[in-house]
């Protein structure tokens, strides 16, 4: 009896290695995305941490200057406070009032509250802060105007983006400038 045998077909040998191939090759560039999303994070959350840093700051020199409210012309700064100034690196000379606030405002934007290995680890990169009076305050009866300062502090970004409308004096204003800027009115409470 004849027997009709069925043909055999050809094995798929190497068909399955293709498939890792490709598997490898999708699963690395997976990888390379989520590397680069990570790169990404980091950066976004430097910047909150800089952006962090930098409204406490802001708040630190409002709270200064509402504490001491008949000086509060004198908080007015002429050049920028903060990186590249010539405050000391220690207040504890400087007596009590404006100037000592200016000190510790300045040892503040440079990092001074956190230290590694003496080198001040605290704040923002290149940060100055600036005091600039808008309106002079004058309680002259009839006339009664109060005194508004803009608080302001600048640093350097890590990402670019559209450059600050305010800046502290000397600052270039470029896309990686950031600022965070705030006012304190100082009323006359002599006036009626």
């Amino acid at each position: 009896m004849l027997t009709r045998g069925t043909p055999h077909a050809p094995r798929a040998g190497g068909f399955t290695l293709i498939e890792v191939l490709i598997a490898i090759a999708i699963l690395a560039f997976g990888l390379l995305g989520l590397a680069g999303l990570q790169s990404k994070m980091q950066l976004a959350e430097m910047e909150a941490y800089q952006r962090t840093q930098a409204i406490l700051l802001v708040t630190d020199m409002v709270e200064r200057l509402s504490a001491n409210r008949p000086d509060a012309a004198s908080y007015a700064t002429a050049t920028a406070l903060g990186t590249g100034d010539a405050q000391p690196a220690s207040c504890t000379a400087i007596a009590f009032g404006v100037d000592r606030d200016k000190c510790e405002w300045s040892n503040a934007l440079k990092g001074a509250a956190e230290q590694s290995d003496d080198t001040n680890v605290g704040a923002m990169l290149n940060a100055r802060g600036c005091v600039t009076e808008i309106q002079a305050l004058n309680a002259t009866p009839g006339a009664c105007a109060a005194g508004i300062y803009q608080v302001t502090v600048t640093w350097q970004g890590l990402n670019e983006t559209a450059a600050p409308a305010f800046t502290c004096p000397g600052d270039v204003a470029e896309n990686t400038l950031r600022s965070v800027t705030s006012y304190v009115a100082v009323g006359t409470p002599g006036c009626a």
